[in-house]
């Protein structure tokens, strides 16, 4: 009796050892991986505003140069892309989705391999080195996951949905410094099922990529501290305002980027008939459009978006600029994200809104425009507003910001009706079988 009772206990409790394994072996992952993007993500930025800083110091020494550079390494970048690394073009996200909707294995491997975040990583680099107006946060999105899912094969860890977006949502967390927008592009973006157990290991990872940063950075505030407020009358006009224009610009600017990536005639196809080509020409006129700007349409726009949130002032060419730059840049077809940028923009816009309300405090206004164009463009309003109040500093801009961000969502709706990420997905997904929805 006592020895059938011993069998019986040895068979229940090897299941529940090697499930504890399991659990152990995946929490390990996750940290290993967290701790890993973080770090990554902190090299990334550093060399990539160095290689910003340089090409800068070029451009000072030499004006002219840009003309000759920046469309030569547009079309190095494009022509390197297309050859050797087709699944790192782009801003990363969009690839980041298809890798966890898509049945082919072979697919999201390629799209989220550590050989393909290293290409990224590179290219993107060269892609700021030549003033191109692309962001790292984007970029970071899919290294990130790349490297969750190399940590959890590493250690036999199976690779679910749920691994791609912990990857994600941590880049995004490391990129910005900005923990809770991690968790909220989880939500919003990368996640079309949000369950329990993907929750607990998005907060994980994001908080532990997040204190990586916290202790290698240091506790800054991205774009800032901006402290203004508004009252609810001018709320209540600033913001429809806001919403409208930065909704419109932003849906009209994934139109045409949607438009350019799947026509193949005409003029809309000349980027996939002639991709190099079409390339310099991009190259060209961010060139010339840095020129005329005194640079500040190259790169992110961070120098110039931050002095706008701090309450300071820039040319009200900035924003319409900086639009033409980032469109160029994106229809190149180089890697590079659209994140930074599009808050660049987005201040741009705001620029002009603060002349309407010239008694108010113009910071605010500067972060209306940031909520609605960033919205316009990528269709997550929650996501949106969390990163501004987190890289800003600016909690009492919460509620205006939401209600402008929602009003821009709705009339970005009406001139696109796909959501850009999304539809680029697509993009990805068709080289491949029929997407399905992966079983967390």
């Amino acid at each position: 009796m006592r020895r059938r009772l011993r069998v019986l206990w040895r068979r229940r409790a090897q299941p529940e050892a090697a499930a504890q394994m399991r659990m152990m072996r995946r929490r390990i992952a996750t940290v290993a991986g967290a701790i890993l993007l973080g770090i990554v993500a902190l090299i990334f930025a550093e060399v990539a505003d160095s290689a910003h800083d340089l090409f800068l110091s070029l451009a000072g020494s030499w004006p002219w140069l840009p003309v000759v550079l920046t469309p030569a390494i547009f079309a190095a970048v494009v022509y390197a892309t297309r050859r050797w690394a087709e699944e790192a073009a782009g801003s990363g996200i969009p690839q980041v989705i298809a890798a966890g909707r898509t049945s082919d294995k072979a697919l999201a491997n390629r799209m989220l391999s550590v050989v393909t975040a290293g290409k990224k990583l590179v290219l993107t680099v060269a892609m700021l080195l030549g003033g191109g107006s692309v962001g790292r946060e984007g970029p970071t999105v899919q290294v990130s996951a790349a490297i969750m899912v190399w940590i959890h094969r590493l250690l036999r860890v199976p690779i679910t949905a749920g691994v791609l977006i912990a990857g994600g949502a941590a880049g995004v967390a490391a990129a910005f410094n900005t923990p809770l927008a991690g968790v909220a592009f989880a939500i919003e973006e990368l996640a079309a099922a949000y369950e329990q157990r993907i929750a607990v290991l998005v907060m994980g990872a994001v908080m532990i990529a997040g204190l990586v940063s916290l202790g290698i950075a240091g506790d800054y505030v991205y774009f800032g501290e901006m402290g203004g407020t508004l009252p609810l009358h001018v709320v209540l006009m600033a913001a429809p305002v806001a919403g409208v224009v930065g909704g419109a610009l932003g849906g009209l600017f994934s139109r045409v980027v949607l438009r350019f990536s799947r026509t193949t005639t005409g003029v809309f196809g000349l980027s996939h008939r002639r991709p190099v080509l079409f390339a310099a020409a991009c190259g060209l006129i961010v060139a010339v459009i840095g020129i005329a700007t005194g640079g500040s349409t190259w790169g992110t726009g961070y120098a110039t978006t931050r002095e706008l949130v701090e309450g300071g002032d820039a040319s009200l060419w900035f924003g319409p600029a900086k639009l033409l730059t980032t469109l160029a840049t994106m229809l190149s077809g180089a890697p590079g994200g659209i994140f930074a940028p599009s808050l660049a923009v987005g201040a741009g816009i705001g620029n002009f809104l603060k002349e309407l309300f010239p008694n108010d405090s113009a910071g605010a206004i500067i972060l209306l425009g940031m909520a609605a164009y960033f919205v316009g463009v990528i269709r997550a309003p929650f996501t949106a507003v969390i990163i501004l109040s987190e890289t800003t500093a600016s909690r009492g801009m919460i509620l205006p910001m939401f209600a402008t961000a929602l009003i821009a969502e709705a009339v970005s709706a009406l001139v696109c009706r796909e959501r850009l990420y999304s539809a680029l997905a697509r993009g990805f997904l068709a080289k491949s079988e029929p997407p399905v929805e992966l079983k967390h």
